[in-house]
């Protein structure tokens, strides 16, 4: 009598198989490798926002010819050689995926360079995403000023409704910083923090309330917030 196997017992066979081989790590991988089951398929990669895929894969310098039990130490450095890119881990899934997980840094402002405009993090530093291929609605910053950005990745932790609504920031002559939204601007000081920024924000909805147009909020002076009437 023939026994007859389907498609799906053979595979299940074969990762029976893995598992076992797997428990003794130092020669079960030169078992496995050979075996065209585990040749690389497919990649996937998780956490890619800003960075393209594509470009993920290109760095990865694998190819179909590769067997998932090859040395994968090397991989996760080439990804993280790519700007913007903060952590990378590269894993197997069985039979012949890589999954490529990915930490971005978080883009907080667009400021003008001699190449166009290009996104900076909250630590000052230029990040490889291309506005015009994502979707970057940021502020627009003068200058890579460290002490606005940290302003800006505040706001946008802990006032994100006030950060989608800023247009851009300005550092005045005096020291002052000129937070624009569409609507009206928030003056504050030198040292102003999030939380301080944030108090215009019920102040201009009273005042929309009201019908009272505005052209500024003054958040520089303690325990009060001055309207500047447009």
């Amino acid at each position: 009598m023939i026994a007859v196997r389907s498609a799906a017992v053979r595979r299940g066979a074969v990762a029976l198989v893995a598992a076992v081989l797997l428990a003794t790590p130092w020669w079960g991988p030169r078992v496995l490798r050979p075996l065209a089951f585990f040749r690389l398929r497919s990649v996937e990669v998780r956490g890619a926002r800003y960075v393209s895929p594509r470009d993920i894969v290109s760095r990865l310098r694998v190819d179909t010819t590769m067997s998932l039990w090859d040395d994968l130490s090397p991989c996760a450095p080439r990804v993280l050689a790519i700007p913007g890119v903060r952590a990378a881990d590269v894993s197997r899934r069985l039979p012949g995926t890589l999954v490529v997980s990915v930490t971005e840094a978080v883009p907080v402002a667009l400021v003008p360079t001699r190449d166009g405009m290009r996104p900076y993090d909250v630590r000052g530093m230029p990040l490889a995403f291309d506005p015009t291929r994502v979707d970057l609605d940021l502020p627009v910053l003068g200058r890579a000023d460290r002490r606005v950005l940290r302003l800006l990745d505040d706001l946008r932790v802990r006032a994100p409704a006030l950060f989608a609504r800023i247009s851009a920031v300005r550092i005045e002559p005096g020291g002052d910083v000129l937070v624009q939204t569409a609507t009206f601007a928030v003056r504050a000081g030198p040292d102003a923090d999030a939380a301080r920024v944030a108090q215009a924000v019920p102040v201009a909805a009273d005042l929309a309330r009201r019908r009272i147009p505005i052209q500024e909020l003054d958040v520089r002076f303690r325990d009060q917030v001055v309207a500047r009437r447009s």
